[in-house]
């Protein structure tokens, strides 16, 4: 299937426009992605509707903790990535294609049934997850579009590496994000992402520019992003221009992919890193990837008190009514 968002060269070469890569693909290769082929001079995208998962998650796996909580949520994914993350936890899927030899499985859907299925599912929305949805741009888009007009709401997981012009083809339909910023050093990304964090800085603000609900997570790796000077630096960034209001889940890593010898984020850097964002202002910090303690539920910034009590994905109570805290009264931002 025909590809969109790209420019056609001379000498049947192609300039992609997908993502802030902007692959230039001779005849016959495939982008970054691995997912997009340049065939005679058209660019095709290999992975329309040829979906590697599908599930019924709680929408706090995505994770989103200020967007319909305690609801179900429908995951698709296909294969193929536009970032090389040497630490990634969907390694078998997202890296399928550069790892065996341009292989791309997946079983044939088409939007209809991802949306009959999240309506049979009882689910509220549909998550472009487990990899990156931009590579699988076209289906998630067609899907997306049915999606609304069915009342289902549609979030990206994302790494936020589009384009703006790609993000406003999707952005009428997209009503959440979570972003992944992972780390804030360019050595960072350039290293073990293979990728340039200004561009993930510049698609969070326009994500914010476009009314869309974003919560921002950090995998935090000893050792590599795990210095609390650039995790305040981190933390300023979302302050003053995405706004205090975002929230900041801070995930444990635990060894994977090719970083099998870097240990588990002990608890005390990730307990550090919350300080940190809340010294700097933001309201709602979280802790992931860590069992049993009180870093997943949701208190109020302003009085203290918990609202949204949380064992791992499983929400045990929410008292905010109203957008509001019972307690003292004040607004709690998200899409309740």
């Amino acid at each position: 299937m025909e590809a969109l968002l790209y420019e056609q060269l001379k000498d049947k070469k192609i300039k992609c426009n997908l993502c802030n890569h902007k692959c230039l693909i001779g005849n016959g290769k495939r982008g970054i992605c691995g997912v997009r082929q340049n065939t005679e001079g058209i660019l095709e995208t290999l992975v329309y509707g040829k979906l590697i998962a599908s599930h019924i998650d709680p929408i706090e796996k995505k994770p989103l903790f200020h967007f319909l909580p305690k609801s179900l949520t429908y995951s698709i994914a296909t294969v193929g990535c536009n970032f090389k993350c040497l630490f990634c936890q969907n390694s078998d899927i997202s890296q399928m294609p550069s790892d065996h030899n341009g292989l791309i499985a997946g079983d044939h859907f088409m939007p209809e049934d991802v949306v009959a299925s999240a309506k049979k599912g009882k689910c509220k929305s549909i998550s472009y997850t487990y990899t990156e949805p931009t590579v699988f741009f076209e289906f998630a888009r067609d899907t997306a579009i049915l999606a609304q007009k069915n009342d289902l709401k549609n979030i990206f997981v994302t790494n936020g590496y589009m384009t703006k012009e790609a993000l406003a083809m999707i952005h009428p339909y997209l009503n959440a994000a979570n972003v992944d910023l992972k780390s804030f050093n360019e050595d960072f990304y350039k290293n073990y992402c293979g990728a340039k964090l200004e561009n993930v800085k510049n698609t969070l603000m326009e994500m914010k520019s476009l009314g869309i609900w974003i919560e921002v997570t950090t995998l935090i790796i000893p050792g590599l992003n795990d210095n609390v000077n650039e995790l305040e630096k981190l933390a300023d960034f979302l302050v003053e221009s995405i706004g205090p209001e975002t929230p900041w889940h801070i995930s444990r890593f635990h060894p994977t992919y090719k970083l099998l010898d870097n240990p588990s984020t002990p608890l005390k850097t990730l307990i550090l890193a919350r300080e940190a964002g809340i010294k700097c202002g933001l309201k709602y910090v979280y802790i992931g990837n860590v069992t049993g303690e009180s870093g997943e539920s949701t208190f109020c910034f302003n009085c203290g008190k918990i609202l949204i009590e949380r064992l791992g994905f499983l929400v045990e109570k929410n008292i905010i009514k109203n957008s509001e805290c019972p307690y003292c009264g004040v607004h709690i931002d998200g899409v309740w």
